[in-house]
């Protein structure tokens, strides 16, 4: 089947609530050059970071009009550019969309078609689902990140965590079981905690009835916790710093206690200095765009097929999303933001595995 010469693309005009600015567009379907694939989408999620870049309040602001979705999204090579090898004519690839920092604007992914670097193109095999294969290049990469490289946690160290209901806190309580690195996981709601043991966290904190510091310290005894990751912030992410042994260190990777809140000003974590200082911790932040910018695309792919294989075997699980076609965008979008909302809202298309295999 010939490629179409136009497709339905998800564009913001401005900055907005994604629901003010978001239309469904018809656009030319673009032509791949020299290095580069097109790619036609089968299904991508929509992240809060997505809609956060809508907003004005994440760490890049694209060139408006954009297509929405900045992070990632499995589909089959359509096409390849001159002279361009390593892929084949039909190949299911996880697209890594995510834009470097610095770095060239990326393809937003809330679009049929895509044009996308080979170099950011992952093979991916057909017994993982859409929908797994379309959530490898955030989540679960970010938790392998924190973990094993970032903060280099080592088999029997202790780890704290914050929000360790999340996606991405959930990935890590597998990936640390997996590892053998025991885990402090703190959540804010008493009916959390027993999901969280069973899913292998050691230890759970929550903050609706315990005392965070009383705890990790009950929880590690004299030698402490010495790395732990946040993505609360605000008071939360301070009392964490404050509960680390003296030299360790907190990585700080979201903000979830300021979601809707637009005023930098307001996106605080307010240390104490005696802690930091004469306990000489460190905190610092980790930004999965930064990362692939210094990171070269041999490394990249190197780690996001280390997450691909981990998913694979079954030590990593993403739970199912929910469909959505595009004209349903609305709807997705709230349910995105919608607190317990259960399954991710992912953007679906027709696949086109049929019409290769012949």
């Amino acid at each position: 089947m010939p490629t179409p010469e136009s497709m339905r693309a998800l564009v913001a005009g401005k900055v907005g609530e994604p629901n003010d600015v978001l239309r469904l567009e018809s656009r030319p379907v673009p032509v791949p050059e020299a290095g580069q694939a097109l790619i036609r989408v089968t299904a991508t999620p929509i992240h809060a970071s997505d809609l956060h870049v809508l907003r004005g309040r994440y760490g890049f602001t694209p060139e408006f009009p954009a297509v929405g979705g900045n992070m990632e999204c499995v589909g089959r090579v359509e096409a390849l550019g001159p002279e361009t090898e390593g892929l084949k004519i039909g190949e299911r690839v996880v697209t890594m969309a995510i834009p470097p920092v610095p770095g060239p604007p990326v393809a937003g992914t809330w679009q049929e078609y895509l044009v996308a670097d080979t170099r950011r193109l992952l093979p991916v095999p057909d017994d993982l689902s859409d929908s797994e294969a379309c959530q490898l290049a955030v989540n679960p990469l970010t938790a392998l990140l924190l973990v094993t490289r970032v903060l280099d946690v080592q088999p029997g160290e202790w780890l704290l965590q914050t929000a360790a209901g999340s996606t991405v806190g959930r990935l890590v309580i597998q990936l640390a079981k997996h590892l053998g690195i025991r885990t402090i996981n703190v959540v804010r709601r008493r009916d959390a905690v027993d999901e969280i043991k069973a899913l292998g966290g050691d230890e759970v904190i929550c903050t609706e009835d315990e005392d965070l510091l009383r705890r990790v310290a009950e929880i590690a005894g004299r030698d402490g916790v010495r790395k732990a990751v946040d993505c609360v912030a605000g008071h939360v992410g301070a009392q964490v710093s404050q509960s680390l042994a003296p030299g360790g260190e907190l990585v700080v990777y979201g903000a979830l206690s300021t979601h809707r809140q637009t005023d930098p000003a307001a996106l605080t974590i307010p240390l104490s200095a005696r802690s930091v200082i004469y306990e000489t911790k460190v905190v610092r932040g980790f930004w999965l765009n930064r990362w692939f910018g210094s990171a070269s695309p041999q490394d990249a792919l190197r780690a996001l097929s280390e997450v691909r294989d981990l998913v694979a075997a079954s030590v990593l699980s993403i739970p199912e999303g929910r469909p959505f076609p595009l004209d349903d965008f609305s709807e997705a979008i709230t349910l995105a933001e919608t607190p317990a909302r259960g399954a991710k809202p992912l953007f679906v298309f027709a696949d086109s595995h049929d019409e290769h295999d012949g």
